[in-house]
């Protein structure tokens, strides 16, 4: 008797369990931007390459990542070898907070946080895989959102918050999207006003980071290729946007 040969398509009930699979544990958040991002015809939670896949819009694959891209480091990696990928990023530009009982039901209260995230909160991220971008089947969209935070007191969160969980993160609305293709297009966040060459600290003053954040800025524009280092003032670093494109960016780089 001959071997059947195998099926190149996955089966009904395949899709379903690997259509199950993607989305266990998932929070409302990457739920509700997975939805928001989808047009007619895309396929959503695919398995491609043996990886699943939010969303498959034809020879684009789409992952949306709340946070934490080391986790996905190696996927991403994986994936742009032979296909087109795009990452795509909330960052949280206006957030309530919504305080909830501890049965996680009765609402106790809702508020805006002080804390506004800008596109530069990126970078805490991205110094997990700034020389990705390098790739041409490699894109990032950062959306800038509102949203809200599910807080419980349930006695199980940080000290910080005196006993209360984060629950979960609910999409509110899209405020705006940046897509960035390639290096230079990072070159749009230096303000055109800051002198050339420059510091991690100007670079924080002109952008009005602070400067942990202006470091990991300048990390990530350094291991692109975007910037290179140019000399120094004292103790600072200098940086410089010219005639990176002949620069190669050296190995084992540390935050300066």
């Amino acid at each position: 008797m001959s071997t059947p040969k195998k099926e190149t398509k996955l089966s009904k009930p395949t899709k379903a369990l690997n259509h199950l699979i993607g989305t266990l544990g998932e929070k409302s958040l990457h739920s509700a931007l997975k939805q928001w991002y989808k047009q007619p015809g895309d396929l959503l939670e695919e398995l491609v390459d043996g990886f699943h896949i939010d969303i498959v819009r034809r020879k684009l694959l789409i992952e949306i990542q709340t946070a934490n891209f080391s986790s996905i480091k190696s996927k991403l990696t994986t994936l742009t070898k032979k296909h087109c990928v795009r990452l795509v990023y909330p960052i949280a530009q206006e957030k309530w907070i919504v305080r909830l009982a501890a049965d996680g039901i009765t609402q106790l209260g809702r508020r805006k946080s002080p804390k506004k995230g800008n596109l530069f909160h990126l970078f805490e991220e991205l110094v997990s895989i700034p020389e990705l971008i390098k790739s041409r089947n490699f894109s990032l969209e950062v959306l800038l959102i509102r949203e809200e935070e599910i807080r419980c007191d349930d006695g199980f969160g940080s000290w910080r918050r005196k006993g209360w969980s984060i629950a979960d993160r609910r999409f509110l609305e899209v405020v705006r999207r940046h897509i960035f293709k390639k290096p230079t297009d990072f070159l749009t966040l230096i303000p055109p006003k800051l002198i050339d060459p420059f510091s991690t600290q100007e670079l924080a003053e002109g952008t009005s980071q602070p400067r942990w954040l202006a470091q990991k800025m300048a990390y990530c524009l350094r291991k692109m290729g975007a910037i290179k280092v140019v000399g120094k003032a004292g103790n600072s670093i200098l940086y410089s946007t010219a005639n990176t494109s002949a620069f190669q960016v050296p190995k084992n780089e540390i935050l300066n």
